[in-house]
């Protein structure tokens, strides 16, 4: 199948949202598909106010609507909703074609703890934006159903996987990257913005060593107000996987994440799991063996990153071993809505007749 895929998150962007975009990719590539992406690194772009490392699209409208002509594509998926996104729903509402979308940011939550903006106006932008897909696709049971009752329609499920090759537990002869840290070490992952409620985590009275991994606009910030954590910057592949091995207890603060694909990650190297009871670690962590729950999603994060201590490491890898990026594309194959073969080759031998009647110069 020809499947075009438009986001406004694409590498060199470093999140969760880029990882299973370009893994589900490189999976459908594998499996035969072909798949063209329209992506910012296609485009002029100038940085996101307030978070520089995003970088957005200008002029998307035009560009896109002649991708869509050259590629031809039999489905569409259009996985953001920035100007790329944008512009990808304007041509199928336009022309009548259908598509499907997905949820992987809670884009209302960002808005509000960012800009003085109502959670309502942000949650009518993506009402309006994914009313017309024929499948919003979504990460969890429990983003589902908060969508449902935020009025959503058309919700399916799709799932994640990991890299269980690239993200293992710590073999004995392997160096401890975190060596001469008082321990147990409590390690975060990811972005150092606002909307991570990360200062939840680095207020924690915990034993050991907290770690920061990762950059972002609040990144400075932090480090003036909790000088006894340890703050590393990005890291990457196999230096990204040892961390992760190596640390004690991976925590996770966030309440705006629809997943958290690092939870996954932290597993896969037998890392247990400390979080609050949000999207993503509600739906997996409890009866898995390899993480703990705060009681609420303001209080017993602590409790939950003394009691991760007490797990058994093999029995969380287990668990990460069951996800599988493959599952993840094929699920994303199943939730696709491709055009009926008779409709899409009337529609697009239609499309390449207008186009030469508008090239055509006029005669005086």
């Amino acid at each position: 199948m020809r499947i075009l895929l438009a986001t406004d998150a694409w590498e060199p962007q470093v999140n969760g949202v880029v990882r299973t975009l370009t893994r589900v990719v490189q999976e459908l590539r594998e499996m035969g598909h072909t798949v063209e992406v329209v992506s910012p690194d296609q485009f002029k772009t100038f940085p996101l106010p307030t978070y520089p490392e995003i970088k957005v699209a200008l002029g998307a409208y035009e560009p896109v609507q002649e991708r869509f002509k050259a590629f031809e594509p039999e489905a569409v998926h259009i996985a953001t909703e920035g100007p790329i996104g944008l512009a990808a729903r304007r041509i199928c509402v336009e022309w009548k074609l259908p598509f499907t979308t997905s949820y992987h940011t809670r884009f209302p939550e960002y808005v509000s703890a960012r800009l003085p903006l109502p959670l309502a106006a942000g949650y009518a932008y993506m009402k309006w934006f994914h009313k017309p897909s024929g499948r919003l696709m979504v990460a969890t049971p429990t983003m589902r159903d908060e969508l449902a009752r935020h009025g959503f329609r058309n919700i399916s499920a799709w799932s994640r996987g990991v890299d269980t090759n690239s993200f293992h537990p710590r073999a004995e002869h392997e160096p401890d990257i975190f060596e001469g840290l008082a321990r147990p070490v409590f390690l975060y992952v990811g972005r150092v913005a606002v909307e991570k409620n990360i200062e939840a985590f680095l207020g924690l009275n915990l034993p050991g060593t907290k770690v920061v991994v990762g950059d972002g606009p609040q990144r400075e910030d932090l480090i003036v107000e909790h000088p006894d954590a340890k703050f590393v910057g990005a890291k990457f592949g196999d230096e990204l996987a040892a961390h992760f091995a190596c640390a004690d207890v991976f925590v996770f603060p966030s309440l705006t994440d629809t997943f958290g694909l690092v939870i996954l990650e932290a597993m896969a190297a037998g890392t247990p799991v400390a979080a609050y009871p949000a999207p993503g670690p509600i739906d997996l962590i409890p009866n898995s063996g390899a993480g703990v729950l705060a009681h609420s999603a303001t209080e017993g994060l602590r409790e939950a990153c003394l009691d991760a201590l007490k797990l058994d490491r093999s029995v969380v890898r287990a668990f990460a071993e069951t996800f599988s990026w493959r599952a993840c594309a094929e699920d994303f194959l199943r939730n696709l809505q491709p055009y009926p073969e008779p409709e899409k080759t009337r529609f697009w031998r239609r499309l390449r007749r207008l186009a030469r009647v508008r090239r055509r110069p006029s005669v005086a």
